[in-house]
């Protein structure tokens, strides 16, 4: 089963979060759905050339997170959870504006000129 991901050896990031973030993105997005089986464990480390305890850890912290789950003999699939691919997407969009808000600080923008830039940038893909 080809899974798309990729691992990045010049990537500071550890393997099993590359791993993580990039299945988080696909549901993000809506490429992966609910209830789409992930590829086995076994066969993922063996695509990606790694560990199988690496991709493990990875699908545990997803899973602890609800965001797949393990059926014993089954495999691992994208948890039918409503919502779960919009709660991703908000929580991105939040640690995007966080780090938007920390860069306007560093610039020495207010509260005023940060709204401003987001509002003109609003209007800029309106334009699209």
């Amino acid at each position: 089963m080809y899974s798309g991901i990729q691992i990045s050896q010049t990537d500071p990031r550890p393997m099993y979060l590359q791993i993580l973030e990039q299945i988080r993105a696909r549901i993000a997005a809506r490429d992966w759905p609910p209830g789409k089986e992930l590829p086995s464990i076994r066969a993922l480390a063996a695509g990606l050339n790694i560990s199988v305890i690496t991709v493990k850890r990875a699908y545990l912290d997803l899973e602890t997170e609800g965001v797949i789950v393990t059926r014993h003999g089954k495999g691992s699939f994208v948890a039918d959870v409503n919502g779960l691919a919009g709660d991703l997407k908000e929580a991105q969009l939040d640690e995007h504006l966080a780090q938007a808000a920390e860069i306007g600080r560093q610039l020495g923008h207010d509260e005023q000129e940060l709204t401003a830039r987001l509002r003109a940038a609003l209007k800029t893909l309106e334009k699209k």
